[in-house]
């Protein structure tokens, strides 16, 4: 594997909720995310994925934990080192219309990154707006349209563009489409993986959709409740999952086959998550697992290599 571009080291987000409450939202994590890469990042919905890709862009600031950025720490950098950080890191947001100003046209929603951090002419702003417009699959005449003229997927492309412009090397990829069409989605994610060949890019790609990270991922990384509770190739993820909360998860996945849907065996999750705020004692995923034992509700769970690459955090990995 080639050098890491992203390196995380103890990550934590929290947030304030009330009187000496706090809510975890992310919590104590780490991972790596080499040159070239996809890092798909899976979880139930308000487990954390996607403030911990805001907290790594800077957009959130961390509460504690270091983060890297090709080698150079940007933990809490300001200024021009930050501005110059955000120029190289982007994101691509869940919602496509929530996220662009509907009272500019498309050219200028995708040339304010370079108005900010790039010193051009207007004759090469319309030159470079014109260019990532034939780049997302879309022609000259949207430049001066308003979102609310376009689809959710030409929207989503526009928002695609954006993040280009100031021609990043990591992209974190929010859901980029769970609000889109199913017939859309695929070619969303076949744009992002051609662009990733194309501009040598680096993802972080959240979402809920196990089916989709297993396509565009090489590595992955399960969060339950604001921690990383497992991480490593895709094949490993997917082929051998060790902790339960990932078994249960994979088991979900439907199956193209008919015959096949019919017999495979579905680990159901019993149970609501528990509160961030007030998270279980021990191993946060104690009272949904068919395996705790009282080590789990004492102590909390290591960060283990259980092979080369393939890391997890469960008492009892070896025995499931």
């Amino acid at each position: 594997m080639s050098e890491n571009l992203i390196e995380v080291k103890n990550l934590c987000k929290y947030f304030p909720a009330g009187k000496k409450r706090t809510l975890k939202a992310v919590d104590n994590v780490s991972l790596t995310i080499a040159k070239g890469e996809t890092l798909g990042l899976v979880g139930e919905s308000g487990c954390g994925k996607t403030t911990c890709g805001r907290t790594i862009l800077k957009l959130y600031p961390q509460t504690s934990g270091q983060i890297f950025f090709d080698g150079q720490e940007v933990s809490n950098i300001k200024g021009k080192a930050l501005l110059n950080f955000k120029k190289r890191a982007q994101m691509i947001f869940q919602d496509p219309y929530s996220s662009l100003d509907p009272r500019m046209t498309i050219a200028e929603i995708i040339s304010e990154g370079m108005t900010v951090h790039n010193h051009m002419t207007n004759q090469e702003k319309q030159e470079k707006v014109n260019e990532l417009l034939g780049k997302v699959g879309l022609t000259e005449d949207y430049a001066n349209r308003f979102a609310h003229e376009l689809s959710g997927g030409q929207r989503q492309r526009i928002g695609i563009a954006r993040a280009l412009a100031v021609e990043p090397e990591f992209i974190v990829c929010d859901e980029p489409i769970s609000a889109l069409d199913v017939s859309i989605q695929a070619q969303i994610i076949n744009l992002l993986i051609k662009l990733q060949k194309e501009n040598h890019l680096t993802y972080l790609f959240i979402s809920h959709d196990l089916s989709v990270v297993r396509h565009i991922s090489d590595r992955v990384g399960i969060m339950y409740l604001g921690s990383m509770v497992e991480l490593g190739s895709s094949q490993a993820i997917f082929g051998q999952p060790l902790h339960p909360y990932t078994k249960a998860l994979i088991s979900a996945i439907p199956e193209a086959d008919p015959d096949a849907e019919k017999t495979r065996k579905r680990i159901p999750l019993e149970g609501e998550v528990p509160s961030p705020i007030d998270p279980p004692s021990g191993c946060k995923f104690r009272p949904r697992c068919a395996y705790a034992t009282d080590k789990c509700a004492q102590e909390i769970p290591a960060w283990e290599e259980a092979a080369p690459g393939h890391f997890v955090a469960c008492h009892h990995w070896r025995n499931v």
